[in-house]
C-alpha cells in the first residue's frame, strides 16, 4: 500500500526525537507552558524561590538543603502533573462536564494539596527552629 504525503509527514511529526537536545527543548517548553498558564504554577514557584532564600539566610546544612529541595520540586512537580491531568481531561471531555472528569481534576488537585502540605510541614520544621536561635540567642 502506498504511503501519500500527508501520512509520510504525519508519521514525521510523531516520530521519537533523535537529539538530546531536542527533548531538553520540548521539557522546557512544556515547564514553560505551565508556569505561563498556570496561576497556581507561579504561586508555588514564588514561595519555593522564597524558601530557598530563607535556607541562604539560615544557613541550612546539607542535610536540611535536600529536605528543602525535595519538599519543593514536589511540589512543582506534582503542580505540572495537576496541569497535565486537567489537559487530558478536558481533551477527552472536549471541555463538557463529565463526573469522571471532575474526580480526577479533584483527586489531581488533592495530590497538589497534600504535597504542599508535606512541602509546608519540611518548612516549619526546618525554619521555626533557626528563626527562633537568630531572634532569640
Amino acid at each position: 500500500m502506498r504511503m501519500d504525503l500527508k501520512d509520510k509527514e504525519c508519521e514525521k511529526k510523531v516520530e521519537k526525537n533523535k537529539h538530546f537536545l531536542m527533548s531538553v527543548e520540548f521539557a522546557m517548553q512544556g515547564v514553560k507552558t505551565v508556569f505561563n498558564e498556570e496561576r497556581n504554577m507561579k504561586k508555588h514557584v514564588g514561595f519555593g524561590l522564597l524558601a530557598f532564600f530563607m535556607g541562604i539566610i539560615c544557613q541550612l546544612s546539607l542535610s536540611e538543603w535536600l529536605w528543602l529541595f525535595l519538599a519543593v520540586f514536589l511540589v512543582w512537580i506534582v503542580e505540572i502533573l495537576n496541569t497535565v491531568f486537567e489537559n487530558v481531561v478536558d481533551m477527552f471531555t472536549d471541555f463538557h462536564f463529565h463526573p469522571i472528569g471532575k474526580k480526577i481534576k479533584d483527586m489531581a488537585a488533592g495530590a497538589v494539596l497534600v504535597t504542599a502540605f508535606f512541602a509546608i510541614i519540611v518548612g516549619l520544621i526546618l525554619f521555626i527552629p533557626k528563626i527562633y536561635q537568630m531572634l532569640f540567642n
